[in-house]
């Protein structure tokens, strides 16, 4: 849908919202389950300083080691090396007859 003159085009959701991205969406599902609202930490948290450093902790963990099923049960950081090594190998080039 084309927005009039002077309108603009409508929006899944508001601006800095990830909720029209699914994997976004996802791992903020995670990262409240397993962080903020989780068994990682009881209580409320004090501070923002507090939280965002636990932030930063369980997105190196999310990223190195927490296994992710849909990447074959290994953690981010591992795939894409392994992708990328992969692909850094030569290729061997099909012959056309």
């Amino acid at each position: 849908m084309n927005p009039l003159p002077g309108q603009s085009p409508p929006q899944a959701s508001l601006a800095g919202q990830s909720y029209d991205n699914a994997l976004a969406e996802t791992v903020n599902g995670y990262y409240k389950a397993e962080l903020v609202r989780g068994p990682a930490h009881s209580g409320p948290w004090k501070t923002i300083e507090q939280l965002e450093l636990a932030t930063l902790t369980w997105v190196h963990w999310h990223n190195t080691q927490r296994l992710h099923g849909y990447l074959g049960d290994v953690p981010p950081a591992e795939f894409e090396a392994t992708f990328y090594a992969g692909a850094n190998r030569p290729q061997e080039l099909a012959e056309i007859t």
